[in-house]
Parts: structure tokens; C-alpha cells; sequence
């Protein structure tokens, strides 16, 4: 229990205990900074945070996860550690005028780290919603999610979208968060009840601050310059057909963020019905993004690869890396009735992976 933990800790009960849904996103992948649409869920296992208050500016911070215990200040810069982002979240709430003046806290989660799961968004959103309970507060949803995007850019420096936030801040299991992420207009979609989204990890663990999503993020900044706006995934076909006689690798880029986006909006209205005839469509949007992420963003690993592979074979309806890239977890979209074996044949043929949810 994680009153226990944070009672060996500081020595006495949290103010607050606050649960945050990790996510999976079923399609729509590095367009949630290019002005595209994205579908994630939120997940039954996720983050949670125990708090109180304390006077003296001082960040105390016991995590089930890490070995000792994390004593920052309140005006700390990020120092790449763990607690960076409790830290910058609690900064940022004091500077939003309901902060405290500094915390105790607990975390626990059952998320695997490095899955893409948004364990970092978790944590952010609800450090946030921590400081709200604690001031006696209540912002909107999509403010706590912008607000925990500006950490994760300003205070951490990773230059994410705004997917994650939104999602592990709005969306609940078994909803499906219909996302533009340029007017952040959303739609909650129930998601069918004789299907399940399995979310399987590869075994090979990212971390979105070692460079690759940033040089990601760099070339689709190119793009945007070329063709003189922010929206690639809206780029007409005349402005993509110029690029490539550009640049190939940014016309790729270009290409993925343009098609992601579509099949995006097409695989979500597959959802609004729940006969199997769309859910094969929706399978087809997932395989078809899972290519595009493999040999126009070039964002999976061989052994991501194999796993989507062999879980398409094996029956699921489709299957993609999902997340930033560069390793971390499939996901799948299987019939109820058929998910223990598909698990089990899976699982053998990939040891190193495992499953999540």
C-alpha cells in the first residue's frame, strides 16, 4: 500500500492519494505536434501519488521503484533524475499561483518503465492534480494536461505533443480519446466490448530524452519551415510532391504525418460501431500505420517488427508499435475469445517480451 509506504517515509499519513491512468495509443502516432488527430486509451494501470504539504520549500520524494530517497528544493532545475518531473510539476503549480510551498511524496506504479505507456504523463498530471487537492482547487482538464505538457518542454526538455497529457488527464479504460490536437476538440468513443487491446512490451526499453524522438521532432521543424506552416499532417499533395524533390527523408517524414493522420480519423470511426466488418477495417488502419511508423518515420526496431508480425499472424485483427519509438510496446486489437491463445503462441515465439495489459 502506498499509505504504508509514504508513512515509513515521512511519519505520518498522506493528505492526498491521487490514481492517473497510463495510456496506449491505438493509432496516430508523432502527429500530435504536427496538427494531426490521435486515438489513445487510458489504461487500468497507471500512477499513484501520495502527498502532504510542507512549509520549508522542500521536495521529499520516496518512489517503490527507486532505490533512496529524493530530497530536492522547490527551485531545483532538472538534474536528469527520476523526481525531475514531481519537481518541475510542483514548480510549475506554485508559479500557477496552487502549489504548495513544498511536499512529501510517495509513487507507486504498475506501469513497466520505458514501455511508452506515459508513465512520465502520469506522473506530471497527477503531481498537478496533487497540488490542485492540496490548495483545495479544481482547473478544467485539458489546463492540467496543457500544464503538464509545459513541464515535460520547458522544465524536462523532451519537445512532446499534447496526446499523452490529454489522454492519462480526460480519457477513462474502455474510452477511446478522439484527439485534434490542433483545436484540442475531442470525442469519447466506448470502445467495443468483444474486442481487447492488448498491449504487449518488447523487452526493449526507451527513454524519449536520449535523442531520436528529438531529432524526430528537429526534422519534422524542417518541414514545417519548407512548407511555411506547423500543419504537416494537413500538407496538400502539390506541397508534398514539392518537398520530395527536396528532400527524400523529410518527404517521408512528411508522408507519414499526412497518411497517420488519416487513417487516424477513418480507424476512428470504424469505432462508432462495434460489427466486426469495421473492427477488420480498423485492423487494416493499425497494420497500415505500423508500416508507415516502420519505413517512412523509421521510428521501430527489428524485434517491434517481428512482435507486430507474428501478432497479425497469429490472429489479432492488427497490431503496431505504438509510442514514440525506438522500442517500448505493441499494440494489438484481438477477439475476446481468442486472446489467451494468441497470448500464449505469442509470448513463446518472443520470449523477451511480456505482457502488460
Amino acid at each position: 500500500m502506498i499509505e504504508t509506504t509514504f508513512h515509513e517515509a515521512f511519519g505520518h499519513a498522506p493528505d492526498a492519494t491521487i490514481f492517473t491512468p497510463g495510456r496506449v495509443n491505438l493509432i496516430g502516432e508523432h502527429t500530435d505536434y504536427n496538427g494531426g488527430q490521435v486515438l489513445p486509451t487510458a489504461l487500468h494501470r497507471g500512477v499513484t501519488l501520495a502527498v502532504s504539504s510542507r512549509m520549508d520549500r522542500r521536495v521529499r520524494i520516496i518512489s517503490e521503484g527507486f532505490d533512496g530517497l529524493a530530497d530536492r528544493l522547490l527551485s531545483d532545475t532538472a538534474q536528469d533524475h527520476w523526481s525531475d518531473y514531481i519537481v518541475g510539476a510542483l514548480q510549475l503549480a506554485k508559479a500557477q499561483g496552487f502549489g504548495p510551498e513544498g511536499a512529501n511524496v510517495a509513487v507507486a506504479t504498475d506501469l513497466p518503465v520505458g514501455a511508452g505507456l506515459s508513465s512520465s504523463a502520469a506522473v506530471t498530471v497527477g503531481t498537478l492534480d496533487a497540488a490542485q487537492v492540496l490548495s483545495g482547487t479544481e482547473r478544467p482538464r485539458r489546463d492540467i494536461a496543457l500544464l503538464a505538457r509545459q513541464v515535460e518542454n520547458d522544465f524536462i526538455g523532451v519537445p512532446c505533443g499534447i496526446m499523452d497529457q490529454m489522454a492519462v488527464a480526460i480519457s477513462k479504460p474502455g474510452q477511446a480519446l478522439s484527439l485534434d490536437t490542433k483545436t484540442l476538440d475531442y470525442e469519447l468513443i466506448d470502445l467495443p466490448k468483444d474486442y481487447h487491446f492488448a498491449v504487449i512490451h518488447s523487452g526493449i526499453h526507451r527513454k524519449l530524452s536520449d535523442g531520436r524522438y528529438k531529432i524526430r521532432k528537429e526534422e519534422c521543424d524542417a518541414i514545417k519551415r519548407i512548407i511555411g506552416h506547423d500543419d504537416i499532417c494537413l500538407i496538400s499533395k502539390a506541397a508534398l510532391r514539392a518537398l520530395s524533390e527536396v528532400d527524400p527523408v523529410l518527404f517521408r517524414r512528411a508522408r507519414h504525418c499526412r497518411v497517420e493522420h488519416m487513417s487516424t480519423i477513418l480507424a476512428a470511426a470504424k469505432l462508432h460501431n462495434e460489427d466486426i466488418h469495421d473492427m477488420e477495417a480498423f485492423g487494416i488502419h493499425m497494420n497500415e500505420s505500423h508500416r508507415s511508423m516502420r519505413d517512412d518515420f523509421e521510428i521501430t526496431v527489428p524485434a517491434i517488427d517481428s512482435l507486430v508480425e507474428d501478432a497479425q499472424a497469429f490472429g489479432a485483427m492488427g497490431a503496431r508499435m505504438t509510442g514514440g519509438g525506438f522500442g517500448g510496446c505493441m499494440v494489438a486489437c484481438v477477439a475476446k475469445d481468442q486472446v489467451e491463445v494468441w497470448k500464449d503462441r505469442l509470448l513463446r515465439a518472443h520470449p523477451a517480451a511480456s505482457w502488460v495489459c
